[in-house]
C-alpha cells in the first residue's frame, strides 16, 4: 500500500499497471500478503486506537455544532467493544476463503479438439470512496489483495489520522510480500474525487461507502460503474401469527443494536390482526430502549395504554417518516392489511436493501420473500444479519442493491467477473455453418473440473 498525494490520473495508471501482476499471483503469495497485514495490524493496535482517539476527539466537536451527524461519529469509532478484533478476523476469514481466481463453472465441447471454458477473473482496479468507518481500508485491502484486484480507496477528512495510521501499518506489511506497491494505494490528495472519477480508463468499478448524498454524488458524476446503495431503508412487517416475545427481540435488535448501520430497520410495518396481540409487547420492548415510535393513527392507538418509560415516547407519523433513514433510535410504524399491502409499501417506500418478515405461516413468508424486490429478504431474523461476515463471504467491500453483477453482502465473489477460453486445434470459423461441407457445433457440455 501506499500513501500518494500524487495526481490521481498517476495514480490510477500505476493501479491499473499493478492490477495486472497481482492478477497473475499465486493464491499463496496472495495469502502470505494477508497474514502478513494481519499480524502488522493486530501488532499496530494501541498506535491506530490512539490516532482513532485524536478523530473521534474531532468528530464529537463536529457533532455538537451541528456539522457532523451523529451517526458517522459512531460509524467512526475503532474502540468500540469487539470493533477492532473484528476488522483482524476480517482479514483471516478471507484468507481462509477459497481462491476466487480461476473458477471453472462451465466447460463445452464446441467441436472435438475445440473446448470452451468460462472462467473467473479481477475485475481490476477499484476505487472505494469511503466516510468515517476507518476499518473499511482493511476490509478492501484483504478482499482486493484475495481476489487479485488493485484498489484506491479516498477517504473522509473525519476519519484521516485513523485511515493514515491504519494505511501505513499496512504498507509496512506489504513490503515484506510480492504484492506491488501500487496495488492498494489511499489517495491523500485533496478534492480528488473528481478526478478520479474521470479515470475511467483505468478504474474499472466505483464502490462509495457513505451518506445518500455521497452515493448520489458518485453515480451522477462518473462513467464508470458504481456498486453500492445510496439508503439502507429497511423494513420489517409483524404478521398476526407471530410469537410476541421473538417479534419483540427481533424488532428491538434491529433497530437498537447498531442505529448508524445501514441495515438497522428504519420502518415497522404492523397487520392489524397483530395490533392487539403481538405490536404492544413490540412497543414497550422498544420504549424501554428510549426509541421513538412515529406512528399512524391505528397503531398509535393500540398501544394507549402501554407505558412509555423515560427516554421513550410515541408521536404521529407523516408520510415523509416512511421515506427516511433516521439512523437513530427512531422507528416509523405503519397498519398494513396484510402480506400483499405490506409488500407494496415496502416495493414503494424501501431502498431495496434488506426486509424481514415476522410470521409463524410459511406459506405467507414465501410470498412476502418472494414479492419484495431486495437485495435480502429475511424470515424470522433482523435485518442486521445483511453482513458480509455474517454471510461467511469474511468481509465485505459494501451492500450493493444493484440489479446487475452482485447484489446484496459483496465479497469475493462480487469482486469477480469472467472471461472466456478456448482451446483448439487449428480450426477457423469458415469451416462452421450451414450448407454443403459445412460442419456444426456440437456443443456438448463437459464435466467440470477445476484445473488449477
Amino acid at each position: 500500500m501506499s500513501l500518494s498525494n500524487s495526481n490521481p490520473a498517476a495514480a490510477a495508471e500505476s493501479a491499473k499497471a499493478a492490477s495486472h501482476f497481482l492478477a497473475t499471483l499465486n493464491e499463496e503469495g496472495r495469502n502470505a500478503a494477508l497474514q502478513e497485514i494481519h499480524d502488522e495490524l493486530k501488532a499496530s493496535k494501541d498506535e491506530i486506537l490512539a490516532a482513532n482517539a485524536e478523530d473521534m476527539e474531532k468528530a464529537r466537536k463536529a457533532a455538537s455544532d451541528g456539522s457532523l451527524s451523529s451517526s458517522l461519529v459512531s460509524r467512526l469509532d475503532l474502540s468500540k467493544p469487539g470493533k477492532y478484533d473484528e476488522m483482524l478476523k476480517g482479514i483471516l476469514d478471507v484468507k481462509n476463503l477459497k481462491d476466487p481466481i480461476g473458477k471453472i463453472d462451465l466447460r463445452t465441447k464446441l467441436d472435438d479438439g475445440l473446448i470452451l471454458e468460462r472462467i473467473s477473473c479481477p475485475i481490476g482496479v477499484l476505487l472505494v470512496i469511503f466516510e468515517a468507518r476507518p476499518e473499511v481500508i482493511a476490509n478492501i485491502a484483504s478482499l482486493a489483495v484475495k481476489s487479485g484486484n488493485a484498489a484506491i480507496l479516498k477517504g473522509g477528512n473525519e476519519s484521516e489520522k485513523s485511515f493514515v495510521a491504519i494505511s501505513k501499518v499496512i504498507s509496512n506489511a506489504l513490503e515484506r510480500t510480492h504484492v506491488p506497491n501500487g496495488a492498494i494505494q489511499l489517495v491523500l490528495t485533496r478534492d480528488a474525487i473528481a478526478q478520479l472519477l474521470d479515470q475511467d480508463q483505468y478504474i474499472d468499478l466505483v464502490i462509495p461507502r457513505g451518506s445518500n448524498s455521497l452515493v448520489r454524488y458518485i453515480k451522477s458524476s462518473t462513467r464508470i460503474p458504481v456498486l453500492g446503495h445510496a439508503d439502507g431503508l429497511c423494513a420489517i412487517y409483524v404478521e398476526g401469527s407471530a410469537d410476541p416475545e421473538m417479534a419483540s427481540s427481533v424488532v428491538v435488535d434491529a433497530k437498537t443494536s447498531y442505529p448508524a448501520a445501514c441495515n438497522a430497520t428504519e420502518t415497522l410495518l404492523v397487520q392489524d390482526a397483530a395490533l392487539s396481540s403481538v405490536w404492544p409487547s413490540i412497543a414497550s420492548a422498544l420504549l424501554a430502549k428510549g426509541v421513538e415510535l412515529r406512528c399512524d393513527a391505528a397503531t398509535k392507538e393500540a398501544i394507549k395504554d402501554v407505558k412509555v418509560p423515560k427516554g421513550g415516547s410515541v408521536k404521529d407519523s407523516t408520510e415523509e417518516d416512511y421515506k427516511t433513514e433516521f439512523l437513530a433510535h427512531i422507528i416509523a410504524v405503519k397498519k398494513v392489511s396484510g402480506v400483499d399491502e405490506a409488500t407494496e409499501h415496502i416495493n414503494n417506500h424501501s431502498s431495496h436493501h434488506t426486509e424481514s418478515i415476522l410470521t409463524a405461516d410459511k406459506t405467507v413468508a414465501e410470498k412476502f420473500m418472494s414479492a419484495c424486490d431486495s437485495a435480502g429478504v429475511y424470515w424470522n431474523t433482523t435485518t442486521r444479519m445483511a453482513d458480509g461476515m455474517r454471510y461467511g463471504f469474511g468481509t465485505e467491500v459494501g451492500i450493493s442493491t444493484n440489479k446487475i453483477h452482485a447484489r446484496g453482502p459483496v465479497g469475493l465473489e462480487g469482486l469477480m467477473i469472467y472471461k472466456y477460453k478456448i482451446r483448439g486445434t487449428g480450426q477457423i470459423s469458415v469451416s462452421y455453418g450451414e450448407g454443403p461441407g459445412k460442419k456444426h457445433f456440437k456443443h456438448e457440455p463437459m464435466p467440470i473440473s477445476d484445473s488449477r
